[in-house]
């Protein structure tokens, strides 16, 4: 399955149905009066979370969703019927935007949220309405409600625990892969990972979700490389892990790298709290592994772990140090009661 994160929708919702002008016509019944029905409602526009969904693949090959418009009202005061309501199925994490891409219409945090995107016509009033003490036999009825056209952007953040950050080549998807089921792409050279992957990590009895983004480079907030187009996928995490390739020559320089297009992007990210590792220590002598450590603590003001991800030298450390941060934020939002759905 390809991975999509933004995907531009075209909705509308249905128009009600007109109302009936229609007069009772009976054998021996010499007034009978009005008795055409109203029309029919519009189908509403709906967006829903739902699980199991992880990309917004499905809105590449289906842009446009037309709910049905009512149907018109019927003699006899028969009401036209309703028409269905069109629902978007989309992933957890989602964000729904207006046209300008900027413009947030509600976030879709939760398995189940629902929120309504545009709202269908109301159906006409039929001319038995219309009658009145004065006006016996009405020859009015209402047109139903026009629907509501607009179009949307569907922007998709990824909902995980841990995110994990680095150059490319720092040994990111390595890491992954040692401590989850997911199975990135691997290779000896940068830029492997071209999309963001997601795993499940167990410790202690503990499971979180981490994700996995392209490596960034210098100058990604100006859009070199893959630019920065994938970080709002870790902007959702409680804590991440930022992995140091232990070979490189200047380890300082890279984490500096890091840190200032973390800060470019986002203040948030900047924020967050975050582990710090010296990856790949498998391949250095003990002096070279002190000595980039001693480096790399004083870049960052804080502590440096060291872990091996092919090795699995460490790793166990760094996960627990990352649930220590994952589990305070956890039972916070459990004492958070979500919002309601935002409704136009």
């Amino acid at each position: 399955m390809k991975f999509l994160d933004l995907a531009k929708v075209y909705i509308r919702s249905g128009g009600g149905g007109a109302g009936c002008v229609s007069f009772r016509r009976e054998k021996f019944i010499e007034y009978g009066g009005p008795d055409g029905g109203d029309g029919g409602n519009g189908g509403d526009v709906w967006a829903e979370a739902v699980e199991g969904l992880n990309t917004l693949i499905d809105f590449r090959y289906q842009q446009h969703f037309f709910a049905k418009s009512g149907q018109h009202g019927m003699g006899s005061q028969m009401t036209g019927k309703s028409a269905d309501d069109v629902v978007l199925k989309v992933p957890v994490g989602t964000e729904i935007l207006e046209e300008d891409e900027e413009t947030v219409i509600a976030d879709l945090t939760e398995p189940g949220q629902r929120v309504l995107l545009a709202r269908g016509g109301n159906g006409g009033w039929g001319n038995l309405h219309f009658k009145t003490s004065t006006n016996r036999s009405p020859r009015t009825a209402n047109p139903g409600q026009p629907g509501v056209e607009r179009t949307i952007w569907l922007r998709l953040k990824l909902i995980a625990d841990a995110g994990l950050v680095g150059l490319p080549n720092a040994g990111k998807s390595t890491f992954l892969a040692a401590v989850s089921n997911a199975r990135p792409k691997i290779a000896d050279y940068p830029f492997t990972t071209l999309h963001p992957n997601l795993g499940v990590v167990g410790i202690d009895g503990h499971e979180f979700v981490m994700a996995d983004i392209p490596g960034l480079i210098e100058g990604a907030s100006e859009g070199r490389g893959l630019g920065d187009q994938f970080l709002g996928h870790v902007e959702r995490s409680r804590v991440l892990l930022h992995l140091v390739d232990g070979t490189s020559d200047d380890v300082a320089a890279d984490a500096r790298t890091i840190l200032t297009e973390l800060a470019a992007y986002s203040p948030v990210l900047m924020e967050k709290p975050r582990v710090t590792a010296l990856n790949k220590i498998d391949a250095l002598d003990d002096e070279t592994i002190a000595e980039r450590k001693a480096g790399l603590e004083a870049e960052i003001g804080g502590p440096v772990l060291l872990m091996s991800g092919v090795a699995r030298l460490g790793v166990t450390e760094v996960l627990r140090a990352l649930w220590t941060r994952i589990e305070p934020s956890r039972h916070a939002a459990a004492r958070t009661e979500p919002e309601a759905p935002w409704q136009p």
